[in-house]
């Protein structure tokens, strides 16, 4: 089964890479991998999750959100490679977690993103990570994520 007949049967779609907000580059591919810029819960333009963890969302819409953030890196990377399937392992993902004060479930929010790629592509999509806990994020997301992947 091709990763994106994997990630059809999870009810998920691949958006088109999200346009950037800054003066920045959607990603960059050096080598054999392709560094994506962070990605913001962003759902046809539109910014899904906005707000404080720990204040105005929950873990669990955190944990949606970032699922969403792991979306656009990967319509991301589509746009770069001729398939998904080109992609050989998920390096590392950085995920920053709008946090209010005392907030600490980062890594629970940010699991959002980590366990989706692990579904999507098996042991190929376990990686190195970071989740950081952030006193504000572009346009107050809640949540961003990028990663870093190699790739065929």
């Amino acid at each position: 089964m091709s990763v994106e007949e994997k990630i059809k049967t999870l009810g998920l779609s691949i958006p088109q890479a999200p346009k950037p907000v800054a003066a920045y580059i959607p990603a960059v591919k050096t080598g054999d991998y392709i560094y994506t810029s962070g990605q913001l819960p962003l759902v046809e333009g539109e910014l899904k999750y906005k707000g404080k963890l720990g204040r105005d969302l929950s873990v669990e819409e955190g944990y949606e959100a970032a699922k969403i953030c792991a979306l656009n890196c990967l319509g991301i990377i589509k746009s770069m490679v001729e398939s998904l399937d080109d992609i050989e392992k998920i390096v590392k993902l950085t995920g920053f977690v709008n946090s209010s004060e005392g907030f600490t479930e980062q890594p629970k929010v940010i699991n959002g993103a980590s366990l989706l790629l692990a579904q999507i592509f098996g042991d190929k999509g376990t990686h190195a990570r970071s989740a950081v806990g952030v006193s504000e994020l572009p346009l107050g997301a809640a949540v961003e994520v990028e990663i870093i992947v190699k790739v065929k």
